[in-house]
């Protein structure tokens, strides 16, 4: 049976988390901490349960298995097998996130048996002077990196962004990186729960505790030639079209601001697609199933979704992801 299929959302509580995450989604009995939501995973321990439709109660691993090729794409199935390869969720940077970087997919796989962790960010929503990192803004090398770390100063040698509703960054395996205090964003990454965390401005845990640094593992997983300053993505927003954002061997994601009904042809993608609501209220169409998706509302449409209708309340906007 082919219809959008909704997940239900994973709160994950953090000590830098905030409450934007439950007015996004309007929970008035959430936790008031919520660091992140997982909106579609296949990370073990942390698997997306269906929240809709004839597949109401099957984990996304469950749901691979009974459906392969037809649910993720013929290509995407022989590459990952029942593994579903992306990750996305909602993060709400109350305070500043650690400095940290993710290994690749080789390093991952050496050390961890995983794939690594590349991933984008689509700011929903910025206070006065957020701010993100992303990169080197000066060359150093991994003995300075050390040295850095260790007497507190590694945070001049990083590049700094500051903010808006709509901007995107791109943050490929290896880079350096940290979210700021006051942004939330919309993260898309593969399907990986790997960090290694460089800085974490001395802050302990709910039990007193230091949380653990990754320092010398970190070392292997840098990028020190990353000081080209590229992280930001520029585009411009054009009502009713599809305007690409990232595309990397990894995902592609594409943003759409919608006024009227939009037609989306898959039929040359072999491909599942995740389409994550973050402004409005928008039908989705597909043969005779439709879901509604509001703002903070995540679908994944099976591969053998070839023509999808795309009906905005009003207007709305809409992040597309394919893998």
């Amino acid at each position: 049976m082919i219809y959008p299929i909704k997940f239900n959302p994973i709160l994950k509580p953090t000590i830098w988390g905030g409450d934007k995450i439950n007015q996004l989604k309007q929970i008035t009995d959430g936790q008031p901490t919520v660091g992140e939501s997982w909106e579609i995973s296949a990370v073990t321990g942390f698997e997306s349960v269906v929240g809709n439709g004839a597949y109401r109660g099957y984990d996304l691993p469950s749901l691979v298995r009974s459906l392969k090729e037809e649910l993720v794409g013929a290509d995407n199935y022989a590459r990952f097998g029942d593994k579903f390869p992306l990750l996305v969720k909602f993060i709400d940077a109350h305070d500043d996130l650690s400095i940290q970087v993710h290994p690749d997919d080789n390093l991952a796989m050496k050390r961890h048996h995983t794939l690594g962790k590349t991933e984008m960010w689509y700011v929903l929503s910025a206070d006065k002077g957020a701010h993100l990192i992303a990169g080197f803004s000066q060359k150093i090398t991994p003995q300075q990196y050390r040295e850095k770390v260790e007497d507190g100063s590694f945070v001049d040698a990083l590049q700094t962004y500051y903010v808006k509703q709509g901007d995107v960054y791109y943050i490929p395996a290896g880079r350096v990186h940290s979210l700021g205090k006051g942004t939330m964003v919309v993260e898309v990454q593969e399907t990986s729960d790997i960090t290694y965390r460089i800085f974490d401005y001395n802050r302990k845990d709910k039990n007193g505790n230091l949380r653990q640094l990754h320092v010398a593992e970190a070392t292997d997983a840098i990028d020190f030639d990353d000081i080209s300053g590229e992280a930001k993505i520029d585009y411009q927003l054009t009502d009713n079209k599809s305007v690409e954002l990232v595309s990397s061997p990894k995902f592609t994601t594409s943003v759409y601001h919608l006024t009227s009904d939009f037609l989306c042809d898959y039929s040359n993608i072999d491909s599942f697609v995740i389409l994550v609501c973050t402004e409005g209220t928008c039908q989705v169409v597909v043969d005779e199933a439709q879901e509604t998706i509001c703002a903070g509302e995540t679908v994944l449409l099976p591969a053998i979704a070839q023509s999808v209708k795309l009906i905005p309340s009003d207007t709305a906007t809409l992040l597309e992801v394919y893998s």
